[in-house]
């Protein structure tokens, strides 16, 4: 009796530890999901309204911007990115959202601009070369290209 008993406990005991391997595999193969960046709610974008709002009070309602323009020093940006990571993958990214402030000489707010992942454009390098002068030479002939070549 007892027999049955330590054989009925090793199946639910196999079955169990089949069950929590399962789901182990199956969390372990969730996308990551992680968020960069600071984007204010709404309610305080809405209290940044154009020529009533200063650059002093803007930093006051939203906080410091993600970053400032590198060449105007009264455009502020707060962007946020939310990428999505699988395994080993390149991590691509699932939304992006940008806050443009702009000021006038008076350090007032001129405008307020949002823009979404679907505003941006697409940049496209050029993978073309540039053509070198010479011999374009195979492996083999680097390799042994300098025998003979020098005396003493």
């Amino acid at each position: 009796m007892t027999r049955q008993k330590q054989h009925i406990s090793l199946g639910f005991s196999r079955s169990f530890v089949a069950v929590a391997l399962a789901a182990l595999f199956v969390t372990g193969c969730e996308p990551r999901v992680d968020t960069h960046g600071f984007m204010p709610n709404a309610e305080l974008i809405a209290q940044v309204e154009p020529g009533m709002v200063s650059k002093l009070d803007v930093a006051d309602i939203l906080g410091s911007p993600s970053t400032v323009a590198t060449f105007d020093q009264d455009t502020w940006y707060y962007i946020t990115q939310k990428t999505q990571n699988f395994a080993f993958f390149k991590p691509e990214i699932v939304d992006q959202q940008v806050l443009v402030i702009n000021f006038d000489d008076q350090e007032m707010v001129s405008s307020v601009n949002r823009y979404t992942i679907e505003d941006g454009l697409i940049v496209d390098p050029v993978s073309r070369k540039t053509p070198t002068v010479g011999k374009e030479l195979t492996f083999l002939q680097q390799l042994f290209g300098n025998i003979g070549r020098f005396s003493k």
